[in-house]
């Protein structure tokens, strides 16, 4: 029995994927020829998560892959109908992300509240001007998205100190539902957005929504950049309806130099980071490896998404359902 043809869309560093000699027979592809090459799959890897070629091509004709696996953990770039109505298995990288992400947000909370930002500047301008810092223990946060990374959030939030509210789709024991997230927006000092881009939550955070901000609160994406809408975001920082906000992912990336997000006072702009430490692209190959292994031995699959939603659904603390979006 021939192996099973496995199909890498391809980017630079391409996977580590010597573990599976043998095993299956790996193709490599790029998005010009993915679609001519897609039929001939039993599995496809996604290493360039940051493509929509998988979207493009899979309504096209031939048979599918039994299973797609993409190393991100966003599948926004993925679904498309065909593929949502599919039989198709689709996993992501859960598991990967979670912690380094969370690592992230601590950092922009404490760099904004003791303006390392700013100190940074006076540095370069050779300035002595001293400031009062804000205290982060005991200041309050809203989490939006209470999948794993809003949980991870909240977790290294609370060792600061934070009073932290997990806001999800709908409410559960330790989690509001969306129904609250204006009530505690209003009175957060931060509010971090963590959730996955789905109908719901795209443009959700718009002027509407900053209007309900305390003049000293911060916003802080990490999430999907297509929920700001970054026009709005940029008017509000303009007339200083809030202190400041800090982007790590935005709608077009990467972001032009053309940009007016640049120049946006009291606004961090990150090129897409946060979850990305030293080794990372290794550990997303080995996660692939393993989970090829229980395929190939006919085993349940991890982190299968639910593509009409549009993630990894889990079971909250009393089992009634998701605690993603």
């Amino acid at each position: 029995m021939p192996d099973p043809v496995l199909l890498v869309l391809d980017a630079e560093p391409s996977p580590r994927l010597g573990r599976l000699t043998g095993r299956a027979e790996v193709r490599y592809t790029d998005a010009a020829t993915l679609a001519e090459r897609l039929p001939a799959a039993d599995v496809l890897l996604v290493w360039d998560f940051a493509s929509d070629a998988v979207r493009d091509a899979w309504p096209g004709p031939g048979r599918r892959p039994r299973w797609v696996h993409t190393a991100s953990a966003g599948v926004d770039r993925l679904l498309c109908p065909e593929l949502v109505a599919s039989d198709t298995v689709l996993t992501n990288a859960r598991g990967v992300f979670e912690r380094p992400i969370a690592e992230y947000v601590a950092g922009l909370v404490l760099a904004m509240a003791k303006d390392l930002p700013g100190t940074l500047e006076l540095q370069r301008e050779r300035r002595w001007h001293h400031r009062e810092g804000q205290r982060v223990a005991g200041s309050r946060a809203v989490v939006v998205g209470a999948g794993p990374i809003g949980r991870e959030i909240t977790r290294l939030l609370h060792g600061l100190g934070v009073t932290v509210a997990l806001v999800g789709r709908t409410a559960r024991r330790t989690i509001h539902g969306a129904e609250d997230l204006d009530r505690l927006a209003a009175r957060a000092d931060w509010v971090i957005a963590a959730a996955p881009l789905t109908d719901a939550t795209r443009g959700m955070f718009d002027s509407r929504f900053f209007g309900l901000l305390q003049p000293s609160a911060r916003f802080i994406n990490v999430g999907r950049g297509a929920s700001v809408v970054q026009a709005d975001l940029v008017d509000a920082l303009d007339r200083r309806w809030f202190a400041g906000a800090a982007l790590d992912v935005f709608e077009d990336e990467p972001l032009g130099a053309d940009s007016p997000l640049w120049d946006v006072p009291g606004l961090l702009v990150s090129p897409h980071l946060s979850g990305d430490t030293v080794g990372w692209r290794d550990r997303l190959g080995e996660q692939f490896v393993a989970l090829y292994e229980r395929w190939a031995r006919g085993e349940p699959l991890p982190n299968v998404v639910d593509k009409e939603r549009g993630y990894v659904p889990s079971a909250d603390l009393d089992g009634t359902g998701d605690v993603n979006g």
